[in-house]
């Protein structure tokens, strides 16, 4: 009975939860407070006097007897407080005291957005130390959990605070330049959004004006600046510091993250050596935690309140024995379990690159990595991903080529990798690589892709090129094969081709260029 009592609760907080989410923050919040009972909406100090927005839902048996484990819960980039209204609730129902709130320069918070600075994250201690005078939250036991803007912020906060204990890190990032900028490329689609979404709901501060000024100016004088911006602001710098604190680390990413795409994650996972998982599923950008916000339960919010009943409250229910590294293919259910990233490719096969093939530049050939959110979204719910039609892809703008078909499934597991040999004609260039699974009758379905730019080449020098595509599970069927495709333009990068260039790709004897498939061993 209690049981069925905390789910009905949980689905009416997740019921106004998208009330709020879906309206803002149309004086709306006293109707949480009179629907869930349990909710208190607070104002928390932080770094510098700056006010927080912030939410607390405690236990219904507290009564001032007892502690219990704390969960602070920073908020998404552009989401009021009440996103994890619902999930709160869930946890306050195990047991936890749970504190959310605005970030600073979002909605009603203070400040101006300075993109998880050192302000935000001292902001998540000051967050900690409200709780722990305000509220039955025991000091020794502290989790910090977000996702997205909330996820980059917590691993920052675990860094930089050790009494938190264990950290779920949701759709989040540990490099902020290899998410935005890899391969020196602009990722303009996924950049705009988080601007435009910045500007409409929060306040942001002149050093992101800035930076993004120049990320879309593509001026290259500003280039260490914002790399030094990013990394400032990148779990991956302070990787040190978490190792010394050592809390338990959980993150979960989809394979098409548009914003952050899933490889700065996997690299970071394999850094750490404390308590840690990795989970990556088919979808985009935080589509996997989003059904939860409404109170929906699916697995990435399951498997954050056993990470947490295990490492905060000592629960033995099993999750620290299994496999560490859990992946669902984007072609089959079920999740697969590895004991490490390096597992997940155990063998390699090689895809030769052979001859000599040149391209034009500046017209998109037909080969895209699709829409942000769109494109994986159809991927997420009907394995439709972007598709091209391989033998239609004019090659004066294209280069293809393709393996023999296999006589057996491919089951395509984590990082595939491009080499090969480049001569441009300009010292400038963008070339976008795409991984195709192709059909009998030539229709190909995206299985990975990404940019690469280059500067300061010299014309007519060949130079090598070596690029590690998105990771990605994806399954081949037997009588497909594999194509590498390249071209020059797609709409999620900004390119810089100059007029009239032309790249030459070529296989030096001495120096093969090839395309490496990592495969789940079978």
């Amino acid at each position: 009975m209690g049981l069925h009592r905390h789910a009905l609760r949980t689905t009416a907080v997740g019921a106004v939860t998208a009330a709020l989410i879906t309206g803002g923050t149309l004086g709306l919040a006293p109707t949480v407070r009179a629907a869930t009972g349990g909710v208190r909406f607070v104002d928390i100090t932080g770094d510098g006097g700056t006010v927080l927005k912030g939410n607390v839902v405690t236990p219904s048996d507290a009564d001032g007897t007892r502690t219990y484990p704390l969960i602070v819960l920073p908020t998404s980039w552009g989401l009021p407080q009440v996103e994890y209204l619902a999930q709160a609730q869930r946890l306050a129902d195990s047991g936890y005291v749970v504190v959310g709130y605005n970030v600073r320069g979002f909605w009603q918070s203070g400040g101006e957005i300075e993109v998880a600075g050192p302000p935000d994250v001292a902001d998540t201690s000051k967050v900690i130390d409200w709780a722990l005078a305000n509220t039955p939250a025991d000091a020794r036991r502290i989790g910090v959990a977000g996702v997205s803007y909330g996820a980059g912020i917590s691993l920052l906060a675990a860094e930089h605070d050790k009494r938190i204990k264990a950290v779920a890190a949701l759709s989040g990032w540990a490099d902020l330049i290899d998410s935005i900028y890899s391969g020196r490329t602009q990722h303009s689609q996924a950049t705009a959004l988080l601007g435009g979404v910045g500007a409409l709901t929060g306040r942001p501060s002149a050093e992101l004006r800035q930076t993004l000024e120049g990320f879309f100016s593509s001026d290259l004088s500003k280039e260490q600046e914002m790399i030094a911006w990013g990394r400032k602001r990148s779990p991956e710098t302070y990787v040190d510091q978490l190792e010394k604190n050592r809390p338990a680390v959980f993150m979960a990413n989809a394979w098409g993250d548009t914003i952050f795409p899933p490889n700065q994650y996997a690299r970071f996972y394999e850094e750490l050596t404390g308590p840690k998982r990795l989970e990556f599923r088919p979808g985009d950008h935080a589509t996997a935690e989003l059904p939860g916000l409404f109170g929906v339960p699916n697995d990435v919010w399951t498997d954050t309140g056993r990470w947490f009943d295990h490492y905060l409250r000592g629960e033995d229910n099993g999750i620290d024995r299994e496999q560490p590294v859990q992946l669902k293919s984007r072609s089959a259910g079920g999740y697969e379990g590895y004991p490490d990233w390096k597992s997940v490719g155990a063998t390699t096969r090689k895809i030769a690159l052979a001859g000599t093939t040149t391209i034009h530049t500046n017209v998109d050939s037909g080969a895209d990595g699709g829409i942000i959110f769109l494109s994986s979204v159809l991927d997420q719910l009907a394995r439709v991903p972007p598709t091209a039609a391989i033998p239609l892809l004019p090659r004066r703008w294209a280069a293809v080529w393709q393996s023999q078909r296999y006589a057996s499934a491919q089951q395509v597991r984590g990082t595939a990798r491009l080499h090969t040999t480049l001569t441009p004609t300009k010292e400038s260039g963008t070339l976008v690589a795409y991984l195709y699974d192709v059909g009998p009758l030539g229709l190909g379905k995206l299985v990975s892709n990404a940019p690469y730019t280059f500067h300061g080449q010299t014309p007519g020098k060949p130079f090598g090129v070596d690029l590690d595509l998105y990771s990605t599970a994806y399954d081949v069927p037997a009588g497909h094969r594999l194509a590498l495709v390249v071209d020059t333009v797609d709409p999620l990068y900004i390119e810089h081709n100059p007029s009239g260039a032309q790249l030459t790709f070529s296989s030096p004897a001495n120096d093969p260029s090839y395309v490496s498939i990592p495969l789940r061993e079978q």
